[in-house]
């Protein structure tokens, strides 16, 4: 019985339930928990308390990144298929829908399917700023930028962005700039997805 229990205290069990254990670990772990009770019940209650362990310090993912991951890479295979580099006007307070024009008639930048909550395509790219437009259907999520400004043009719907406790309610043709260190957050407000003019810019 003590080689049990020394068995269960040697934490190999741990390391099974995480999948870092050996084949011929795993038969060893395997052949005692068929063996002992005690084994296989050990293996149940860290599977259990591994899983509430996961749920309890789960983050949930920025709902953002797998739509600029994608965008990143579609931009990169254009590039790649010979779409010349394009480097877009700078998003500032007196900047109009017209200045994106050539970008804003192009098809293939649109969503391909029906939108299911936001879909990107670059349009511009360096090291210090990119320049996406952007599809909203409700909006996007809380975020606080440290190190790079967020400007804003809205192109078609309406929607609100609340910044810190100020809501700005926005429609076609208004521009705004997200000041760093303070939460924002988009609400789509119109029957049909915003679209967006969005540039990040190096602070």
């Amino acid at each position: 019985m003590n080689d049990v229990k020394q068995f269960i205290e040697s934490g190999i069990l741990e390391m099974y339930v995480l999948g870092q254990t050996t084949a011929e670990e795993n038969s060893e772990v395997e052949r005692m928990a068929v063996m002992y009770n005690e084994v296989h019940r050990e293996i149940d209650d860290i599977s259990i308390t591994l899983e509430k362990y996961a749920r309890a310090h789960a983050v949930t993912p920025d709902p953002t990144i797998h739509p600029f991951l994608m965008a990143m890479i579609d931009y990169t295979e254009r590039i790649k298929k010979g779409e010349a580099p394009a480097f877009p006007p700078t998003l500032h307070g007196g900047s109009k829908i017209a200045d994106y024009a050539e970008w804003l008639t192009r098809k293939d930048l649109e969503p391909a399917e029906p939108l299911t909550d936001m879909y990107a395509s670059i349009i511009g790219y360096t090291p210090e700023v990119t320049t996406a437009i952007v599809w909203l259907k409700e909006g996007a999520p809380a975020e606080t930028h440290t190190d790079e400004l967020e400007k804003f043009l809205i192109v078609e719907g309406t929607c609100d962005i609340t910044i810190g406790e100020e809501v700005h309610s926005l429609q076609p043709g208004n521009v705004l700039i997200i000041p760093l260190h303070l939460p924002h957050s988009v609400k789509v407000t119109s029957e049909y997805p915003c679209k967006i003019i969005l540039q990040r810019a190096a602070a």
